[in-house]
């Protein structure tokens, strides 16, 4: 005997009731979710057990399905904004690096550390030249990765990891690459079978030149990995784009030599990103300037940093020099509310805008409707980096707010930029500066660098060459902030951050004006106009007064190199006016002329009849022959070593790091032989000693 089950489902509001007609009798069961009810219509079925517990299972499974369809009808639906580049979406099984590289086909790795760009632009062009050698590379960035994938790079067979890193401050590495050289400086792993090659971009006038690059080539050696090609480091001072090519160009051969593989010839120019333009997008889904968070600068929400700056009205920007032709600017920011918190010695850092002029005259250069909403999206669908900047946006906001059109092109892109070319010559000419001939580069180091010549520029010069504007915004590195030394004490200004910044601009060999981005910008920007805010946020540093405020200090910083000392006299004040012990405040300031650039002027006298400071400054064109506070420094070698040597005193230097820093610290040197009865070798270890104690502290630029 068998039954023959006719169903059906009603869904209703109350739940589900399936009615289930037996074909041989005449009795119905009416089953809803809570309850089961008998149907009189005659004979008696026979119904066992069984038969009961298997429909309950069918009526609790659609019970449940249909609830769960419901209950995702009523969600409401949320719409989620494209990631910029700097964000990152990834789970931890997507960070994998080792897993992209095995899922993809890939045997090449390139890690960047990097704080201004340059470093991830150089790893980028490694990773995308690698198909040529028939090594299919991918970018990484070490603050995403696991770095103890390393050790299973060597089950890829022909894998090698190279890394391009910056050093920043005072030899540390950058802000990405730290929790890598915390790995790797305090753990042991075994690194045997890892192929790996270090390039680094330091800057000579710096004391601790190439610092991370260099030690991070020896701790691999270290740990048993094997080094495949030669350090290379890069001098921003000099040409830090000739060092990489010229390394690179020996690097591939020495790559090729090491796996047994072959230069697959000329090199092929490809795209790494596609271009999608969105006219339908609607408008509160394009980015507008924002560095990560969409909307991010309307709807502002703590904590503020580098992805995430806050909008600080300007409240005070007014002219500091009396007199010349140049401009210095005391600009006060209002971070009231932000939750911001800052020490006398740290940064701000303030990301700027393009100069509207120079926007148009490239977008018309371009032959380019600025307004047209696009994304450009990542051919390698395998890199955590899907878009070179926040996407969607428009042209105009790419130009504005996130290239760099006013650097000084790198010879990679005027190669690419050949290939646009109409007129022969002028791609020869293109051509022939990108490449690493000595005829090549001298063309470049003269007619690009020295006649700092930008991209518009270029483009104005070489009227054949007329580039897709989105292949540009692919090309043009990334607009950084700009840092500024704080120039006042928290103790006196928790809510207030003052800056003091010179404003750049300058003519070129070419005839034309160029203008420094961010002081340009903060130029324009006067309180009580429309709207004076800017995006910044708060950079710490090391470079702090001493904890004991009973010992004296020393202050080398001429012209704007006067900031940070600004708010170290203001905060030793401070402590004094609150009946603390300070130790003597000594500032070595120098200008050009008492009545033009003497900032501060006030302020400085003020405390030097409150007995709170010792100025010593030089007016360097006041006088016949030029003098500088190197020169007072000579001149005051028994008043250094008494602070110095005897009362265990703390010296600082800010400003210019090429010539300044590194004529006073060798003037202190010999203050050291002289007053201190060194050897040259041990007054050399001394300001070492004294570095490492946090007792000399450098915060310079080139």
């Amino acid at each position: 005997m068998f039954l023959v089950l006719k169903a059906h489902c009603a869904y209703t509001p109350s739940g589900c009731d399936v009615a289930i007609d037996f074909a041989n009798n005449n009795r119905t069961l009416k089953m809803s979710t809570d309850k089961i009810e008998e149907i009189p219509s005659g004979d008696e079925p026979f119904l066992g057990i069984l038969d009961i517990a298997l429909l309950l299972v069918l009526i609790a499974g659609a019970t449940w399905y249909f609830m769960r369809n419901r209950k995702k009808e009523e969600e409401p639906i949320r719409s989620y904004s494209i990631q910029p580049t700097t964000v990152s979406t990834a789970t931890a099984s997507e960070n994998s690096f080792i897993k992209k590289l095995k899922t993809s086909g890939r045997s090449l790795v390139v890690f960047y550390g990097s704080q201004t760009g340059t470093g991830e632009e150089f790893a980028g062009r490694l990773a995308k030249e690698g198909i040529r050698y028939r090594m299919k590379g991918m970018v990484a960035d070490p603050e995403e990765c696991d770095m103890e994938e390393l050790l299973q790079l060597k089950d890829i067979p022909n894998s090698l990891a190279v890394f391009c890193l910056a050093t920043y401050g005072e030899g540390d590495p950058t802000d990405n690459a730290m929790e890598f050289f915390e790995w790797l400086s305090n753990g042991d792993a075994d690194l045997n079978g890892l192929n790996y090659s270090v390039f680094g971009l330091g800057n000579k006038t710096y004391e601790h030149y190439n610092k991370m690059a260099i030690y991070v080539d020896q701790r691999m050696e270290e740990l048993g990995a094997t080094r495949v090609f030669e350090l290379g480091l890069g001098d921003d001072d000099a040409n830090i784009e000739d060092d990489f090519i010229t390394w690179k160009d020996r690097f591939w051969p020495a790559v090729c030599d090491f796996f047994g593989i072959e230069g697959s010839g000329e090199e092929v120019l490809i795209r790494q990103y596609r271009l999608l333009e969105q006219p339908n997008v609607q408008p509160d889904r394009i980015y507008t300037g924002e560095i990560a968070r969409l909307h991010s600068l309307e709807n502002q929400r703590p904590p503020f940093d580098a992805k995430n700056p806050f909008l600080a009205p300007i409240i005070v920007n007014r002219e500091l020099h009396k007199g010349g032709d140049r401009s210095c600017m005391h600009i006060e920011l209002d971070i009231s509310g932000s939750k911001m918190r800052y020490d006398a010695g740290d940064h701000v850092a303030m990301y700027p805008i393009n100069d509207t002029e120079l926007v148009e005259k490239l977008g018309k250069l371009c032959n380019a409707d600025l307004d047209t909403v696009f994304s450009l999206i990542n051919t390698d669908t395998d890199s955590s980096k899907k878009h070179p900047f926040p996407c969607p946006t428009t042209y105009r906001t790419a130009l504005k707010h996130y290239l760099e059109i006013t650097a000084i092109p790198r010879t990679h892109i005027l190669k690419e930029l050949a290939e646009y070319c109409t007129d022969e010559a002028d791609k020869e000419f293109l051509r022939s500066m990108s490449s690493i001939t000595p005829e090549g580069k001298e063309k470049y180091q003269s007619w690009i660098q020295d006649a700092c010549r930008n991209i518009v520029h270029i483009l104005e010069d070489i009227k054949s060459c007329r580039p897709p504007i989105d292949h540009l915004c692919e090309l043009l590195p990334r607009l950084q902030p700009r840092y500024y030394s704080i120039s006042s004490s928290s103790k006196l200004y928790p809510n207030h951050v003052h800056v003091t910044a010179v404003l750049v601009q300058y003519k070129t060999p070419t005839g034309r004006m160029n203008k420094g981005v961010a002081t340009t910008y903060l130029k324009s920007k006067k309180p009580g106009e429309a709207d004076v805010r800017v995006p910044v946020f708060i950079r710490k540093s090391q470079f702090r007064l001493p904890t004991k405020s009973e010992l004296p200090v020393i202050m080398v910083g001429p012209g704007t190199g006067l900031a940070p000392f600004r708010g170290f006299i203001q905060e030793r004040q401070h402590l004094h006016d609150e009946g603390k012990t300070v130790g003597e405040s000594i500032l070595y300031f120098g200008c050009r002329k008492k009545s033009e650039d003497y900032i501060y002027e006030e302020e400085l006298e003020e405390f030097i009849k409150k007995g709170t400071l010792t100025l010593k400054i030089a007016f360097s064109r006041d006088q016949k022959e030029k003098i500088y506070v190197t020169h007072l420094i000579e001149k005051d070698a028994d008043l250094i070593w008494n602070v110095l040597g005897e009362k265990n005193g703390h010296f600082y230097i800010c400003g210019d790091a090429k010539n300044m820093a590194v004529d006073v610290r060798n003037i202190l040197v010999k203050i050291l032989m002289t007053k201190g009865g060194m050897s040259e070798a041990d007054a050399v270890q001394y300001i070492k000693k004294m570095e490492a104690q946090k007792r000399y502290s450098a915060d310079v630029w080139s």
